[in-house]
């Protein structure tokens, strides 16, 4: 009985770990050996708390090469919206409305929460974005793009925020790759603006001004919207 329980209570660090953002996608888990040393427990216990949660497809076992992250948080809620979008435009205006309020709130708590170093990861990402922008890697310019939307949920230190953020882009990004759209090439001038837009969004969060970040934010998906009911 005792054994069971510190199996039940590794499980539920590690599936906080997974909530929280700790452990994202596809990443590798640290060994049975380090997690074991971690929680003060045998890597017995380590391995079923694992196995528990491989079971129900939140981890996946690799043989050989150790247990990963399973997207299935992650992506949950995007299947089959991504084809509803496609199909219904009505289904892509709500969907970019529910984004408004929820990245609008995601960046308040990041200015209100985050940490100086996910401040800086922030920041990071916006000198990555503007790199890519001035040397025309168009790929890597919205990877960074969506990286630092990533780092803001992720800032925000609500579970829920970051899963229910990273579900609403698989459903854009499906949209996306569906339909061929590609925002930066809709007008020349397009790329410049959501640049200042994120450079906007990153001051008023590094500065930790939760309001000035919701409307920078909210001024963003805003614009966002304007340009893909323009195509």
């Amino acid at each position: 009985m005792k054994s069971q329980g510190l199996v039940e209570d590794v499980q539920r660090q590690l599936e906080q770990a997974l909530l929280d953002g700790r452990y994202v996608a596809n990443s590798r888990l640290p060994s049975e050996r380090v997690l074991a040393e971690q929680f003060g427990v045998s890597r017995n216990t380590v391995r079923e708390a694992t196995q528990r949660l491989v079971a129900r497809g939140l981890l996946r076992s690799r043989p050989g090469a150790g247990v990963y992250v399973s997207d299935q948080l992650r992506t949950g809620a995007a299947s089959p919206w991504g084809h509803l979008v496609a199909d219904h435009p009505a289904v892509l205006a709500d969907v970019l409305e529910f984004r408004r309020v929820l990245e609008g709130a995601t960046a308040y708590y990041a200015a209100q929460r985050g940490t100086a170093e996910e401040h800086q990861r922030i920041r990071d990402l916006l000198a990555e974005l503007e790199l890519a922008r001035a040397e025309e890697r168009a790929a890597d310019e919205a990877a960074a793009d969506a990286q630092m939307h990533e780092a803001i949920a992720l800032a925000s230190h609500n579970s829920m925020f970051l899963h229910l953020h990273a579900s609403v882009l698989g459903i854009l990004r499906e949209h996306i790759t569906l339909n061929g759209t590609n925002l930066r090439a809709l007008a020349p001038d397009v790329s410049g603006q959501l640049l200042q837009q994120h450079r906007a969004i990153c001051q008023a969060i590094c500065a930790r001004r939760p309001e000035a970040s919701r409307t920078a934010m909210q001024a963003h998906i805003d614009y966002v919207i304007s340009m893909l009911e323009s195509e």
